[in-house]
Formats: structure tokens, C-alpha cells, sequence
């Protein structure tokens, strides 16, 4: 892997984490409550990401990076908002 491609999985997943984040706050602001459970959600989704990432990693060439690094960064973002939750 590429500096470049781990800078974009890193970039996106903190872009996902930062405005899922942001989105939250301004929910909680807004109505005084988030959903519940809404990690769990975004738990699964980033799992289904993951394997996407990983089988398409396996299956498609060098031309399909920039979706590959989607998968990634959007999964790996996922299970941040996860643990995130979960610890705090």
C-alpha cells in the first residue's frame, strides 16, 4: 500500500468520523436527545464497508484504488464512531 492510498483512507475516515460527530451535536443541540443506538448501526454498516473493501481489494486491479480507499476509510470511520461511543 501506497503512502498515498493510506493518507486517503486515513483523511476519509476522519472526515467521516469529524462530521458523523458534528451531526450528533447539532442533533443533541437541537432536540436534547440522539437516537439510541445509533452506533450499533453505524457498527454494521462500517462492518458491510469492510468486507466490500477487503473483497474488492481481492478482485479489482490497481485502477479501482480510489473506491477501494472509500471502502476503507469509510469502514475503518465506522468502527472509530463505534469504539468512540462505547468508551465514552
Amino acid at each position: 500500500m501506497t503512502p498515498l492510498r493510506l493518507l486517503r483512507i486515513v483523511g476519509i475516515a476522519a472526515a467521516f468520523f469529524a462530521a458523523f460527530t458534528a451531526s450528533q451535536a447539532a442533533t443533541a443541540a437541537r432536540s436534547g436527545a440522539t437516537i439510541p443506538g445509533i452506533h450499533f448501526a453505524i457498527a454494521a454498516l462500517a462492518a458491510f464497508f469492510l468486507v466490500g473493501a477487503w473483497a474488492t481489494e481481492q478482485t479489482q486491479g490497481p485502477e479501482q484504488n480510489v473506491r477501494k480507499d472509500l471502502l476503507w476509510g469509510l469502514g475503518t470511520g465506522g468502527l472509530a464512531i463505534f469504539a468512540n461511543r462505547l468508551l465514552s
